[in-house]
């Protein structure tokens, strides 16, 4: 779980650095309240309550100093810390650490909140002491939040009011086994509070030129460690070799082409272990556990920042595992015009296989 702390934080260090303009910033608090999904029969025995808790934000607003802040209608970026109760003591209570954007709609009434970060749960899997946890393998979780509010600034003095539905999200992307995942739908209701008496004027002066850019060809690398769903299987490392041309769309957004091809330790372990535990699944113990993919993609760029989104189909599929199609999510920092570092999630379905960090050069 080292390596998640570690991707999580760098990931957190780029959003923070990423932005430069100084402006006003405002503080919220959200309790909340809901039903966990049932996304996975195995955590039936699992939900027997209503998990509630609160989230705590800072907001700095942007005013339109840069040209990225005008397209997306003046968005907020900060931080979250969240504490979620879980009504069950087999799963213990969440704490959670979150970067996140707040994005504005209907003259800034809807606001759509996005956030990425760590959770720490109190009461993870043990063979042992508690067993039935299969939903949470490790103390550390990946955790992803989204917010949807209705909202009004300054309704007294320097106070609001919001209100809307949340999703919560708690996985560790199958660094360790178990990792069933936990997610919860919830409603939340909170106070906003302004640290500055006026709100600045938006500013808006953007050029109505066309962008336009000629294909651009991307290389990138991607690794970290996972273990299959076999408890106490062990962790390996994994490597996977992409290379993509992508095309820019706007501004805003391009579309992407390419092939990965993945070698993954932890199913050449996984194959050996089905051939000698298995033998009805006629699994020899030979199979090739690399695999070849071919997909496309999009990407979407806020700032320096950009979120990824991937669909891919193998083409070399040498062994059967969670089938052919998988998708690919995450965030990405430029570094200048061409060097990249990217934290994505790969996953088959709702199956995540391995949380990603990944270096990448777009020429």
């Amino acid at each position: 779980m080292k390596q998640l702390v570690t991707y999580t934080f760098l990931f957190c260090c780029a959003f923070i650095f990423a932005q430069e303009k100084q402006t006003t910033s405002t503080f919220d608090v959200n309790y909340f309240k809901g039903n966990i999904a049932l996304h996975n029969d195995d955590i039936l025995h699992l939900i027997n309550g209503h998990p509630e808790g609160f989230i705590l934000s800072w907001n700095k607003k942007t005013f339109g100093h840069q040209a990225w802040e005008q397209r997306y209608n003046y968005p907020d970026y900060g931080v979250s810390f969240a504490y979620q109760n879980l009504k069950n003591e087999v799963l213990g209570d969440n704490y959670s650490l979150y970067a996140h954007y707040n994005f504005y709609f209907f003259k800034r009434n809807l606001m759509l909140r996005i956030g990425q970060g760590l959770a720490y749960t109190t009461n993870p899997y043990d063979k042992v002491d508690n067993h039935k946890n299969i939903v949470f393998g490790s103390r550390l979780l990946s955790s992803t939040y989204l917010m949807l509010n209705y909202k009004k600034e300054r309704l007294f003095d320097r106070f609001g009011f919001q209100t809307g539905l949340s999703l919560i999200h708690y996985s560790n992307a199958n660094v360790k086994a178990p990792n069933t995942s936990v997610n919860s739908i919830t409603f939340n209701v909170g106070l906003t509070y302004n640290l500055e008496e006026e709100t600045p004027e938006y500013i808006y002066n953007l050029s109505e030129e066309k962008f336009t850019e000629p294909i651009k060809f991307n290389f990138a690398l991607r690794s970290g460690i996972n273990e299959s769903d076999v408890v106490g299987s062990g962790q390996y490392p994994f490597l996977v070799v992409s290379a993509y041309a992508d095309k820019r769309l706007s501004h805003k957004s391009a579309v992407q082409l390419g092939a990965d091809v993945f070698f993954s330790q932890f199913l050449e372990e996984l194959i050996y272990y089905k051939s000698v535990a298995f033998p009805e699944d006629n699994v020899s113990g030979d199979e090739d556990w690399k695999r070849v993919g071919v997909f496309a993609g999009h990407e979407l760029f806020i700032n320096k920042l950009s979120v990824v989104t991937q669909l891919g189909y193998y083409v070399y599929y040498p062994y059967d595992f969670e089938g052919r199609t998988y998708f690919r999510v995450g965030m990405k920092r430029y570094f200048g015009d061409k060097i990249f570092g990217a934290l994505t999630l790969k996953s088959h379905g709702a199956k995540a296989e391995a949380v990603e960090l990944g270096v990448g050069i777009r020429l």
